[in-house]
């Protein structure tokens, strides 16, 4: 199977032309904003990210600097953005390699080649993460992030996260929930799992007496909006 690019660029005609080309050799998914391009990293899984850091929003600085914190996935800079500081910057943030505009196909290709050719899926995979908006689940490093900020989180109120992630805009019911979290042995009843998620709004929502994250679905359950 021919590995996946996610070719980042707000240049839409310049954009369509080169997913053009490079479907020929590879599959291609695309993305025009620093937002879109995380949402599309951890739900496409690609072998290689190209991206142009004049972004709108969060800029391709910022998405080089978020994707290295939880991957070594290779990164292409394709930018009209010449400068030596520029290029340094890039190369500091941890970029396989740095092309500017203009350029030709054979070039990019190329250069598209020999930085796959360097690396293989592996390591570098996002397959481990789980991605709501600005919210972020590391399930190899246990880890959680709200808008890049580290979210201290107990083994306990990590895995109740990590279920309602998994059922990311699906409701799930407190008899769910409690049999995920203490098992199909384990009577904890509902008011144990009612304060840990209490204890979770806490540290996620500004105001955790009207959730915006985490909803109470009355009579039901649960939900991560």
């Amino acid at each position: 199977m021919s590995s996946k690019i996610l070719l980042v660029d707000n240049d839409i005609p310049l954009q369509t032309m080169l997913a053009d080309h490079l479907q020929k050799v590879y599959r291609v998914v695309t993305a025009t904003n620093g937002q879109e391009t995380m949402r599309q990293a951890f739900s496409e899984h690609p072998h290689l990210v190209i991206v142009e850091v004049e972004l709108p929003g969060m800029d391709g600085w910022g998405v080089i600097a978020r994707l290295r914190e939880i991957s070594s996935i290779p990164i292409i800079i394709l930018s009209k953005r010449t400068s030596e500081a520029d290029k340094l910057r890039g190369f500091t943030l941890g970029v396989d390699d740095y092309i500017t505009k203009p350029f030709s196909y054979a070039e990019l290709l190329a250069r598209i080649n020999a930085v796959l050719n360097r690396t293989r899926r592996g390591t570098g995979t996002l397959e481990n993460i789980l991605i709501v908006d600005d919210l972020m689940i590391d399930l190899n490093r246990r880890e959680v992030r709200l808008d890049t900020k580290l979210v201290d989180l107990t083994p306990t109120e990590f895995r109740l996260l990590e279920i309602l992630a998994r059922r990311h805009g699906k409701a799930v019911s407190e008899e769910e929930l409690t049999k995920q979290m203490w098992g199909e042995y384990r009577h904890e009843g509902s008011t144990i799992l009612r304060r840990y998620i209490w204890s979770l709004r806490s540290k996620l929502e500004e105001d955790p007496a009207n959730p915006k994250w985490i909803v109470t679905i009355r009579g039901f359950g649960y939900m991560l909006e």
